[in-house]
Formats: C-alpha cells, structure tokens, sequence
C-alpha cells in the first residue's frame, strides 16, 4: 500500500500537458478536461440505486468465466475523473475503495458520477489510519465517519471496507461485521504507491489470473496513464472486468476477509 503521506490535497495545473516535477506525496494533474456527466442523468440515476445499491450482479458466473476485479483506493483525487473517462470508454467496472477525507474534499463530486456508471464503492476510512493501532472508539471513527458521508452523498450503504495497508484484526472485523462490510484485500499488488511508471504499474497488474483482485491508487497519474494498456492486455487474454460484488456473485459477507475469487 502507498505511505500516506497526509497530504490530502492535489495540486491543479491548467494547460500542462507534461508531468511536472512533484513534491514527495504531491501530483500535478495533467491537462485533461474531465467528462461532464448531465445533471438529469445523474439525478435519475441516483433515485435508481438507492433504494438497493449495489445493484444486483450482472449476468456472469465467475467460476466458469475469466473475470477480474481492478479496484482503486485513496481517492477521490484530481485523477480520478480522468480514470472514470478510461473506463467509459472501454466498457468497464471497478470497485473504489474512498477514503473519507478524499470524499469530503473532492471538488469534481466523483462519487454521484461512479455510482451513475455502475462502478462500486467501498470504504477506505476517513484518514487512512492503520487500524489495529487505534483504539475501539478510534477503529469505530475512522470506519463509521466515512460510511456516513458517503451514505448522505450518496444515498449508499457500503457493503465492503478495505483495511488500509491490508492490516487488520478482531476489532476491526468485528466493527466491520457491525456495519455490515466485507474486508476486501487483494490478491496482485502493482505497487503502484511507490514506482510512478506507467509501463511497470500495467506489467504488475497483468499478472492477474482468474479472480483475481488488483489493486491500485486513482490518485496517482502514472496509474491513470497505465490503465488502456492493464485493460487491453486482459481483455486480449479472454478476461470480463467485474466489480466485487459480481466477481463473487452476491455482496460478500461483512466481517469476512476476501482476497481473490
């Protein structure tokens, strides 16, 4: 998982194409104009999942089929936007893993836009703690606080957490039984966090097998510029990209860990 460095903040730079040199835990967004989505469409949307997000899986049987999940944790950032253009135009699903703070940040309001295209979401806690270091009470803030955010943004009830740098406990499955979250790691690592190089990030991620659970940061630009070439290269191999939920055909049961099919 990526050092948090505990700068939440991404720094925004109109009309640069070029990536420019970064501050340590800092990103320059490159130039891009995120997609617009219609205020209508998202409105109707949202009145559509509410009721019973996530939606019912789609129509795939994971043990017969090649499926993959790719899932995207620390956002939403000044990235993500881009990301959610990427794969529009390929057609694909992903899971995001939202830290709270990321959430109670975001200026592009990503959240509305990634429910309104069927990607799924997951708690990632509100500050990125390691939550077997904190507290009861601390594990019950950083879980509950971004479960409730999302949940009046959205109108979503999170039916999967990550525990940030995989590391977890009793407590914490027990605080995530209660909430009713499933504890999702993985099963590849790109490492995404710590080499900022598109082709080995896309290289990592295509060591995917058969339900297997990839895991990358949308907040980081090189991650972003890796995904056409992560998805082609699968896609070439047979593979269907699935969220979680459809990766294993139903929500997974809170309090359980899962970490590939």
């Amino acid at each position: 998982m990526r050092v948090w460095s505990g700068l939440l903040a991404v720094v925004l730079v109109a009309g640069c194409g070029a990536p420019a040199a970064v501050d340590p835990g800092v990103e320059r967004l490159s130039a891009r104009a995120p997609a617009r989505v219609d205020p209508s469409l998202l409105a109707r949307s949202l009145t559509a999942v509410q009721p019973g997000w996530p939606r019912p899986p789609v129509t795939i049987n994971c043990r017969k089929v090649k499926c993959v999940a790719l899932t995207f944790d620390d956002g939403p950032g000044d990235f993500t936007p881009w990301l959610l253009d990427e794969l529009r135009k390929s057609g694909v699903k992903a899971t995001f893993f939202v830290v709270g703070q990321m959430v109670a940040a975001d200026r592009h309001h990503t959240l509305p836009r990634m429910l309104a295209e069927g990607h799924e979401l997951g708690n990632h806690t509100w500050s990125h703690a390691e939550l077997p270091s904190l507290a009861d009470e601390g594990i019950v803030r950083e879980l509950g606080r971004t479960q409730e955010l999302v949940r009046k943004i959205t109108g979503v009830r999170m039916q999967m957490m990550r525990p940030p740098y995989g590391s977890t406990d009793r407590r914490v499955a027990e605080e995530s039984r209660r909430l009713g979250m499933a504890q999702i790691l993985w099963s590849v690592d790109t490492h995404d966090w710590r080499d900022r190089v598109a082709k080995v990030v896309a290289k990592r991620a295509c060591r995917a097998t058969r339900g297997s659970i990839v895991l990358m940061h949308d907040i980081h630009r090189t991650t972003v510029e890796a995904v056409p070439e992560v998805i082609s290269a699968l896609a070439g191999k047979g593979y269907r990209f699935v969220t979680i939920s459809e990766l294993y055909g139903k929500p997974p049961t809170p309090g359980r860990k899962y970490s590939e099919l």
